[in-house]
């Protein structure tokens, strides 16, 4: 869950930068690193993670009436 929302701030700051309100005209210039640190690392923890909490990915996953 933590990483799923790291991920949703660092899309959001993405988005909010382009119109020029992103988080690293709040933030001091440590927290911004600190803040960027974590959302690349979950990512990582997605991309190596994710089929094993996805139903749509994981057919195991699925129950017997969804198939």
């Amino acid at each position: 869950m933590v990483t799923w929302i790291l991920l949703i701030v660092g899309g959001l700051n993405w988005g909010l930068t382009v119109l020029g309100w992103g988080l690293q005209n709040w933030l001091p210039a440590g927290l911004m690193s600190l803040v960027y640190i974590l959302v690349g690392l979950s990512a990582l923890f997605e991309i190596f993670n994710h089929k094993k909490t996805c139903k749509e990915c994981n057919p195991s996953m699925k129950t017997a009436g969804q198939m």
